[in-house]
């Protein structure tokens, strides 16, 4: 008996052993530091709990309220919102059904010693007593108030809480434990429209009046916890959807369960990427860059949820076997967080491509449309991220039929200023690329004359010959940015600029370029010209540039719209809630990927190409993982160095020399070892 009592015992040990391990989750390969640039204006991000690509992120809002509804530095908030979007300028987006934990829901402040945050949970101590935690899965957040006691469980509700205006706000309860609604918002800037329904669900029974400004006081039954729980369900911009949202299947987790859940699919992106060598610091950035580039665009389909609000305004289907992505800011992430994507999720990436295409088949604008399923910003470049995405390898099933859609928007792109012309000169040759790669060689012709005439007609009149009116922000309606900054804006004519200018004389401009301390590493515009020294036969160069760049004390002169009156000196990228220049936009995962860039040696610089130059990585040895069963890898490594600013010497690749210090990707994607020999 005895003996059967100690095996039992044992069994039972083990068994707990390892449920034990199952509750941790799976243990992440470098630890972010999610309130990186959420203080100010120095990044614009917010720590708030979310899954990769989920269009749930719930956090505090400060208030008053910074662009992504947080701000690190100011403690008083006005509530606790489910959705936004990180770092995208303007006055964000987002920010609805927001629940503060207050009978007044007056100068509640978060206190800020007890604040933690973790890729898929945020929880805080609040200045009235009660305690917050919440996680997310894609479409539910999950927010957990720990009051002071039983007694005076209140929760004020805004149905119309919103960073930008709310045109039509509605919240009914349907049982004692229940509740819907819906909001109506315009997106980032002010530019079209997004339409939220949701359905509102509570641990324990609740009785609804109506507040000062059209809030509700939620009050909650008295019962012997001091728990109260709430959940809510977001659709696909659709009300007929929330028929689909099964009561019993939304508590069926608990949100530790939820938690662990979120924390494990963040898991499965970031440690995709290990790395040797550098310092902690810089493991953090890095690990948290990484971080920040897999919040959008969002998964709004699923086995559940089917249909979803076209741009059309009309209900579509997702296609058979995939799923539907929304939540576009191509204008700066095209550059560097799409190929990024591709690069680490290709399966995913399948299915982003074709909801990207399909945006020209239901009607696509450079901005929002007035019928979006979830907040969204702006779509221009999205030609160049479907060819760069292809030329990946990615099989976009419906690109043909989306190119009608492509060669209209083609007609119709502004050309009022000389930045305009240059990113107009950029997408005619990413059309002509692809249409290439569609075998319409004829259209391809005609893309490519008109993309090479528009430039010739705008860098020799504006940009060649260098004068005083360069280093001048905004010159002659450029939109951010000066003519030494934009000069650069289109890298694939950059043939046609040496033809002009010659390329040794085009050289030395560039290398004057960062002497003179006139690139702006505080806005996108410019990002990709560290990484030009390679075509013009100085690759050398591009570690010399990069490394100050992303990782020392550098003089900035330029902010996001202007000069500074006085430059400001300090590093880009710090661990620290000012954790980028000041005005730095993140611009929801662009400058992250460059960032991760930056570290591992390889840049995107012609989005379209689907090419990597190198230079000189932050860490000595990265391994990643390249598809989804871990089987294929691609190793770099670093030999002979012995400092971070070490000349590099050659690139070898499987042994053998890369003359041009540049790799496509269709030789990465079957894995291998680039090793950088100084």
């Amino acid at each position: 008996m005895k003996k059967r009592f100690i095996l039992i015992l044992g069994l039972f040990c083990l068994l707990s052993e390892a449920g034990a391990q199952e509750e941790k989750g799976i243990e992440l390969n470098g630890t972010p530091n999610l309130f990186i640039g959420t203080a100010d204006d120095y990044g614009q991000m917010s720590p708030g709990a979310a899954m990769p690509f989920g269009q749930i992120q719930v956090g505090p809002d400060s208030n008053p309220r910074q662009h992504p509804g947080y701000d690190y530095e100011q403690p008083i908030i006005s509530g606790f919102s489910i959705n936004r979007l990180s770092g995208v300028g303007g006055s964000g987006c987002g920010g609805n059904v927001s629940l503060m934990p207050d009978a007044t829901g007056k100068d509640v402040k978060l206190l800020k010693e007890s604040e933690k945050a973790s890729p898929g949970t945020y929880e805080v101590d609040l200045s009235n007593g009660v305690h917050f935690f919440t996680t997310a899965t894609r479409n539910m957040a999950v927010e957990r108030f720990t009051f002071p006691s039983s007694q005076g469980q209140i929760l004020l509700l805004n149905p119309a809480s919103s960073f930008e205006k709310c045109h039509k706000a509605e919240f009914q309860q349907l049982e004692p434990r229940v509740g819907q609604g819906m909001a109506e918002c315009s997106n980032t800037c002010g530019r079209g429209r997004y339409h939220l329904y949701y359905k509102f669900f509570s641990s324990v029974p609740f009785e609804m009046e109506t507040f000062e400004n059209g809030m509700r006081k939620l009050t909650f039954s008295t019962n012997t916890k001091r728990e109260l729980e709430i959940r809510i369900v977001a659709s696909t911009g659709l009300e007929s959807e929330l028929k689909q949202i099964d009561s019993l299947k939304v508590w069926n987790e608990d949100a530790h369960s939820i938690a662990i859940q979120a924390q494990n699919e963040w898991a499965h992106i970031l440690n995709r990427i290990s790395v040797e060598g550098g310092t902690e610091d810089q493991k953090t950035i890095f690990y948290t860059s990484l971080y920040r580039t897999f919040h959008s665009p969002f998964q709004i389909t699923d086995k559940t949820f089917r249909k979803y609000l076209g741009t059309d305004g009309q209900t579509h289907t997702a296609e058979t076997g995939s799923e539907y992505y929304s939540s576009w800011s191509l204008w700066d992430t095209y550059r560097t967080k799409f190929p990024l994507i591709t690069l680490l999720q290709p399966k995913r990436s399948k299915d982003i491509m074709q909801s990207l295409a399909q945006l020209y088949v239901t009607g696509k604008k450079d901005w929002s449309t007035p019928y979006e399923c979830a907040p969204t910003v702006r779509t221009e470049h999205a030609v160049a991220t479907l060819l760069d995405a292809y030329r990946q390898g990615i099989a976009i099933p419906n690109l043909k039929k989306a190119y009608p859609g492509m060669k209209n928007e083609m007609e119709n792109l502004p050309l009022k200023s000389p930045d305009q012309c240059l990113e107009a000169a950029s997408d005619f040759w990413a059309l002509s690329e692809l249409a290439n790669e569609l075998g319409l060689h004829e259209d391809a012709s005609k893309w490519k004359a008109r993309g090479e005439e528009i430039f010739d007609s705008i860098w020799p009149r504006e940009f060649m010959n260098i004068d005083s009116t360069f280093t001048k922000m905004r010159g002659n309606g450029l939109y951010q940015g000066t003519r030494w900054q934009y000069r650069w804006g289109a890298p694939m004519y950059l043939y046609r600029m040496e033809s002009l200018v010659g390329k040794k004389e085009l050289g030395k401009q560039l290398k004057t370029f960062f002497e003179q301390e006139l690139y702006n590493q505080g806005n996108e515009p410019d990002i990709h010209v560290p990484f030009l020294f390679g075509r013009l036969g100085m690759p050398r160069e591009t570690g010399k540039v990069v490394y100050p760049l992303s990782q020392e004390i550098i003089t900035h002169r330029y902010g996001g719209n202007d000069a500074y009156p006085t430059p400001y000196v300090g590093q880009a990228f710090v661990n620290a809630p000012r954790g980028y220049c000041p005005e730095m936009d993140e611009d929801d995962g662009a400058m992250s990927a460059w960032y991760v860039f930056s570290c591992i040696g390889m840049y995107p610089t012609i989005v379209g190409e689907a090419a990597y130059d190198l230079f000189s990585p932050i860490f000595d040895r990265i391994t990643i993982q390249l598809d989804e069963e871990g089987e294929c890898q691609l190793t770099i490594r670093t030999k002979g160095r012995t400092n971070p600013k070490q000349v590099l010497k050659k690139v070898l690749w499987n042994g053998k020399p890369l003359k041009k210090f540049q790799i496509k990707h269709k030789q990465l994607r079957h894995g291998g070892e680039l090793v950088y020999c100084y």
